[in-house]
């Protein structure tokens, strides 16, 4: 008798990227903590002028590792776009995605960083890390996955971007309002509102897009159904 080989099942793409972007978010917070105990923060705090010192060797190579991970992470992103757009091309149908994408959302939790890093370095780029929550849109893009884009479709695809563009738009508006009555509250605080709120709109602007979207074609296919 032929026993059947078992399949080892594979591991997740998604979730290797995910914890190697989380395994690079604890080196560079531990190269931190090291640099301002054992090396007076030189790589921390802004500096006039450099020089090398042995010190200083472990957050450069942290610093490596990062530069290199986001540039694999770009190089992902644009061999997909392109694979998926000759997908689109050819088929006509939506392009294949994972819902489990969906997953990387969480990644916008590290915006929280910015709180901290404002208050101690007056540095605002890890709130650009909220922009990662309009992730959370493709929960909805992949269970549209691989579906026929007929006129419906088409339809409200443009109904959903253009309301989720109206919201973006108007909590800019909101957000530079705000900005306007600076004079009212400390100076300080409106460069962080400002990064924050744009990058949680940019987010919000991303998820409504795929969530209306879902919720249009979900309706129309419910509608269709008791038409029947």
């Amino acid at each position: 008798m032929t026993m059947k080989m078992r399949k080892t099942p594979r591991f997740p793409k998604w979730l290797f990227l995910v914890l190697l972007g989380m395994t690079c978010a604890a080196a560079t917070g531990t190269a931190v903590w090291y640099d301002l105990t054992y090396n007076s923060g030189r790589l921390v705090y802004p500096m006039d002028s450099y020089a090398f010192q042995p010190m200083d060797i472990p957050m450069i190579i942290v610093v490596a590792a990062d530069v290199l991970f986001f540039l694999h992470l770009a190089f992902l992103l644009v061999r997909g776009i392109i694979a998926q757009r000759e997908h689109v091309a050819k088929t006509g149908r939506t392009r294949r995605l994972s819902p489990k994408f969906g997953f990387l959302g969480f990644l916008g939790l590290f915006g929280f960083a910015g709180f901290w890093s404002y208050g101690a370095l007056g540095d605002l780029t890890p709130f650009v890390f909220f922009t990662f929550f309009g992730f959370f849109g493709f929960f909805f893009e992949g269970k549209m996955s691989n579906i026929l884009m007929d006129e419906r479709y088409k339809e409200n695809a443009v109904r959903a971007e253009l309301k989720a563009y109206r919201v973006g738009f108007g909590t800019v508006f909101a957000l530079l309002i705000l900005a306007g009555q600076s004079g009212r509250f400390k100076a300080d605080l409106v460069a962080p509102v400002l990064v924050a709120g744009i990058a949680l709109t940019v987010a919000l602007t991303m998820f409504l897009s795929e969530y209306l979207l879902y919720r249009y074609d979900h309706d129309d296919t419910a509608a269709l159904e008791e038409g029947e």
